[in-house]
């Protein structure tokens, strides 16, 4: 087959992958392989478990793959997807577990290896922002996640919450103002 143009969107590579191109579930990958990792460690706190489930939801991604339709972005549908294995794992533990004794270190861990000059300071920034996020109720961190770090739209937040816009717009709003109040003293 083919290999897909780099620049192709999410939809048409799928629809190729779906028809047998290999190439394009690579692009495909390659394109949501960061954002969708950051987004189930920002979610889960524990990285073992966040690339556990992370797997899930590829392994589900390519099982579902002959059944996709373009009813929806490819981003949408992958975020939903991870969506509803996060709550079957939250189900499954019957709570939200605390966050792990090292989550700090973990977290500060992440820091970008690339600007050492600016390590300290923003490892210090980005603590202050996960203990903020961690304060925030279960729905409301995942509806700032999914805004800022992925940057989907409201209209897909709610598809993949399951919550309508306005739902996701209160969600956003009540988290932002708890994210700056506790941010700027």
């Amino acid at each position: 087959m083919d290999q897909p143009v780099a620049g192709s969107n999410d939809e048409a590579l799928m629809l190729a992958w779906a028809s047998g191109d290999t190439g394009a579930f690579e692009a495909l990958y390659a394109r949501h392989r960061g954002p969708l990792f950051r987004f189930m460690l920002g979610q889960l706190r524990d990285r073992p478990l966040a690339e556990e489930l992370y797997q899930d939801v590829w392994q589900r991604v390519i099982a579902a793959r002959a059944g996709w339709r373009p009813d929806a972005a490819f981003a949408t549908w992958l975020y939903r997807i991870a969506h509803n294995r996060l709550n079957d794992h939250w189900r499954a533990q019957r709570h939200r577990p605390p966050a792990p004794a090292d989550a700090d270190l973990r977290t500060a861990a992440l820091a970008d290896p690339d600007d050492p000059e600016g390590l300290a300071s923003r490892d210090e920034t980005r603590l202050r922002l996960q203990e903020a996020l961690d304060e925030l109720p279960e729905d409301q961190r995942e509806a700032v996640l999914l805004r800022l770090q992925q940057e989907l739209s409201l209209d897909e937040i709610g598809r993949i919450t399951g919550v309508g816009r306005e739902t996701v717009k209160s969600r956003l709003r009540y988290a932002m103002d708890k994210l700056r109040a506790r941010l700027n003293p």
